[in-house]
C-alpha cells in the first residue's frame, strides 16, 4: 500500500520506446532490476556521434535530487474528516490537508490524465515566504563542494531568505519535483497557470520549459496587480506580476476565449440592411506583400485603388470577386472608400474573444480588490495577505475548461480558485469540481487570522469555502436551480499508511513482538480509512458515491454502484461472501483477518469463480 513508483513508470516507458536502451542492475537488496543505459539513450536520440557531455540546460545545485525526490514511492494515505466535510455524501469536491508533493504522489492513479486546468500560486520566494522544505540532504555535500557553505534545515518548513546560500536552488527544486508529477494529472487538453513575480519568474519559466517542453507554452500573461504607484520606492514602483501559460498538449488544448461582452457586441451594426444581420468592417489588406494577390480593384464609384505599399490583398482576385458577389465587400456608404471584409457576427468561428497577453485591473480585478472581498466576506475582519481576486481565477479557468471539468490547485492558500469554480458553476451552469491542497502550516501568534481564531492556513480556506458558498447561494437564489450547483467539499488529511511497519530482521523477532502484530491494519484506522485508501490503490477518484449497509452483522461498503465493494470486518461469514459475489463488483477487497484461516481464503476464491468470476478480489 504504497504510491506508484514514478521511476519504475518512466524505465517502463523508455523501454517501449528503446528497448536496446534497457539494462539490469542489482537493488539494495541484491535483487536485479530494470535501469536504463544513459549513454546509449543520449546516441539514440542523436543523429551525431556523442562525444563530451556538454548542452544547453539549466541547471542547479540539488536538481537530480528533486527528480529522485519526484520519483520515490512514499507509504502514506489520505484519510477522511467527514466533521470537517461540507455535504460529504453529495459532493465531488475535495479538500487535502497535507505536504502538496506527497499529495500529488497519491493521486497519480485515480487522478491520472483527468484534470483540465490547473492554477497554482506558489511562494514568490521573496526572502519571507515560508516554502516546503523537502530532503535537500541528498544534495548537501554536491552543494558544499560546490560553494564551500552549509545549510543549517532542519524543519519541515522554513523561511527561505535571502542569506540561505541556496536561496534560489531550494525553490527550484521545491517547484520543480512538483510540476513534474503535475504534468501527469493533466489531461491531454490541458492546461496550467502559474502566478509568479519577477523573483523566480526567469527560473520558473526555464524550469517549464523543461517539465512541459517550449513547444507547449502558451502565454506570458502580464496581471495589472496595482492601480497606483507607490511613491516611496527607490526606483520603480511595481504595478505587473507574471502568470505563465503551459498545455499539456498545445496542438490538442482548445481556447474557449473570453466570453464577449456587451460592449464587443455593440460594435457590429447593419448599415446596409444585409439579411445576415450585423456585421463589422475588416481590414482587406494584409502585410508582409504576397506577389499574387496585388491586383486594382475599381470601387462602385469608379476609383481605382491598390493595397498600401509593402501590403496585398487579403485574398485573391478570383476568391474576391466571389465576395464581391456574395456582398461581403464594403466600400462605404459613398461606394468610394477602399475595401474591407465584412464579418457577421452570428458567423464567429469562436464565442468568445481571443484573450490578449495583458490583463488590466478593471478586467479581472487588482491586488486591494481581492483583500478588500476577502474583507467582506469574513464580516470586515482581514484573515489572509494578498489573496488573488475571484475574478483573475475564474479567467484562466473560463479559458480552458468544460463544464464537468476537474480544476486542481495544489497550493490553495486561501482557496480562491474553489471560490472562483463555484462561481463560474452559478454563472454558466456548470458542473465543475476542484480539488484544493494545502499544507496546514500554523498561523503566526501575532497575526490578524489568529486572534480571529484561525490556527492554520487549511482552517482559513475551508471556512472561506463555506462563507462564499453562502454567498453565492443567496446572491443566485431564483435565478438558478441551487440544489443543482455542488457547494459541498469533501476533507481528506495526508496521514501515514494504515498498514503497520514490520520491517524487522529474524533476529529482532520476539514472542512479544509477534502478538502485537497479529493484525496488519493499526489500531487507530477505521473502515473508511481503509476503503479510501483502496481506492488511491487502484486508481478511483475519491469524490464518487458510495453507500454502507449491514450484512448479518458486517459492515459491506459498496463505492460508485459497484466499482468497488468492500468489507473490514472479523471472520466474515461465507454467506456475506456469496451477498458480495452475487453482487459482481468490479473490485472486492477483504482485510486478511477477515478471515479464520488460509482455507477460509481459498474458500473465498472459490466462491467469486462461481458467482462472480471478472471480479478482482483483493486482500489488504
Amino acid at each position: 500500500m504504497e504510491s506508484v513508483d514514478m521511476t519504475e513508470k518512466n524505465i517502463e516507458k523508455i523501454e517501449s520506446l528503446f528497448p536496446n536502451c534497457i539494462t539490469e542492475t542489482l537493488d539494495e537488496n541484491g535483487t536485479l532490476k530494470k535501469a536504463i543505459n544513459f549513454e546509449a539513450l543520449k546516441q539514440m536520440l542523436s543523429n551525431e556521434v556523442i562525444d563530451g557531455d556538454e548542452a544547453y540546460e539549466f541547471t542547479w545545485v540539488g536538481k537530480k535530487a528533486a527528480i529522485v525526490e519526484a520519483n520515490k514511492p512514499i507509504r502514506k494515505t489520505l484519510r477522511p474528516c467527514i466533521e470537517k466535510s461540507v455535504n460529504w455524501d453529495n459532493t465531488e469536491n475535495l479538500y487535502i490537508e497535507g505536504d502538496n508533493l506527497e499529495v500529488l504522489k497519491l493521486l497519480q492513479e485515480s487522478y491520472l490524465g483527468k484534470v483540465d486546468v490547473i492554477y497554482i500560486d506558489p511562494p514568490y520566494n521573496t526572502g519571507n515566504d515560508f516554502i516546503y522544505n523537502d530532503d535537500f540532504k541528498l544534495s548537501s555535500e554536491e552543494y558544499i563542494e560546490a560553494n564551500n557553505e552549509f545549510d543549517e534545515n532542519g524543519n519541515r518548513l522554513f523561511k527561505n531568505t535571502d542569506s540561505n546560500g541556496r536561496f534560489h536552488s531550494d525553490w527550484c527544486s521545491m517547484i520543480y519535483s512538483r510540476l513534474l508529477l503535475s504534468r501527469n494529472l493533466l489531461s491531454d487538453t490541458g492546461v496550467i497557470f502559474i502566478s509568479i513575480d519577477d523573483n523566480e519568474q526567469e527560473n520558473l519559466k526555464k524550469i517549464c520549459d523543461e517539465v512541459f517542453g517550449e513547444d507547449n507554452f502558451l502565454a506570458q500573461i502580464i496581471w495589472e496587480r496595482a492601480y497606483a504607484p507607490i511613491n516611496l520606492k527607490k526606483h520603480f514602483s511595481r504595478s505587473h506580476d507574471f502568470i505563465l501559460c503551459y498545455a499539456k498538449n498545445e496542438t490538442l488544448a482548445i481556447n474557449n476565449g473570453i466570453k464577449r461582452s456587451e460592449e464587443a457586441d455593440n460594435r457590429y451594426s447593419n448599415p446596409d440592411n444585409d439579411s445576415r444581420g450585423d456585421w463589422k468592417a475588416d481590414n482587406f489588406s494584409v502585410g508582409p506583400a504576397v506577389e499574387s494577390n496585388i491586383y486594382p480593384i475599381t470601387t462602385p464609384s469608379g476609383r481605382i485603388v491598390e493595397p498600401p505599399a509593402g501590403r496585398s490583398w487579403l485574398v485573391s482576385e478570383k476568391v474576391f470577386l466571389e465576395k464581391l458577389r456574395d456582398n461581403r465587400i464594403w466600400f462605404g456608404t459613398d461606394g468610394n472608400s477602399v475595401p474591407s471584409m465584412k464579418r457577421f457576427l452570428n458567423e464567429l468561428k469562436k464565442i468568445g474573444i481571443t484573450p490578449m497577453t495583458i490583463w488590466k485591473y478593471k478586467e479581472v480585478g487588482h491586488s486591494q480588490d481581492a483583500s478588500k472581498a476577502l474583507k467582506e466576506l469574513f464580516d470586515d475582519r482581514k484573515i489572509f495577505d494578498y489573496p488573488k481576486p475571484v475574478n483573475l481565477i475564474k479567467r484562466c479557468i473560463e479559458l480552458y475548461s468544460k463544464k464537468d471539468s476537474i480544476i486542481l490547485d495544489f497550493f490553495s492558500g486561501s482557496a480562491t480558485t474553489a471560490h472562483s469554480v463555484m462561481q463560474l458553476n452559478a454563472e454558466d451552469g456548470g458542473h465543475r469540481k476542484y480539488i484544493m491542497v494545502q499544507l496546514a502550516e500554523k498561523t503566526d501568534e501575532n497575526s490578524d487570522s489568529y486572534k480571529n481564531g484561525f490556527k492554520n492556513i487549511c482552517e482559513i480556506g475551508q471556512e472561506r469555502i463555506r462563507k462564499a458558498s453562502k454567498k453565492i447561494l443567496e446572491d443566485y437564489k431564483g435565478n438558478i436551480d441551487t440544489e443543482k450547483l455542488d457547494t459541498g467539499f469533501r476533507v481528506f488529511k495526508l496521514d501515514d499508511s494504515n498498514m503497520t511497519d514490520v520491517y524487522y530482521s529474524a533476529d529482532e523477532y520476539s514472542q512479544n513482538l509477534l502478538s502485537n502484530l497479529e493484525s496488519n491494519i493499526k489500531q487507530d484506522r477505521n473502515d473508511l480509512d481503509l476503503l479510501f485508501s483502496c481506492l488511491l490503490e487502484w486508481g478511483l477518484p475519491l469524490s464518487l458515491p458510495y453507500n454502507s449497509e449491514e450484512i448479518e452483522g458486517c459492515a459491506v461498503h459498496n463505492y460508485n454502484n459497484g466499482d468497488l465493494v468492500a468489507c473490514f470486518d472479523e471472520h466474515i461469514p461465507d454467506s456475506v461472501i456469496k451477498y458480495i459475489a452475487k453482487h459482481q463488483p468490479l473490485q472486492a477487497v477483504f482485510r486478511d483477518s477477515s478471515f479464520e484461516s488460509s482455507p477460509a481464503k481459498i474458500n473465498v476464491g472459490e466462491i467469486f469463480k462461481s458467482l462472480a468470476p471478472d471480479t478482482r478480489v483483493k486482500v489488504i
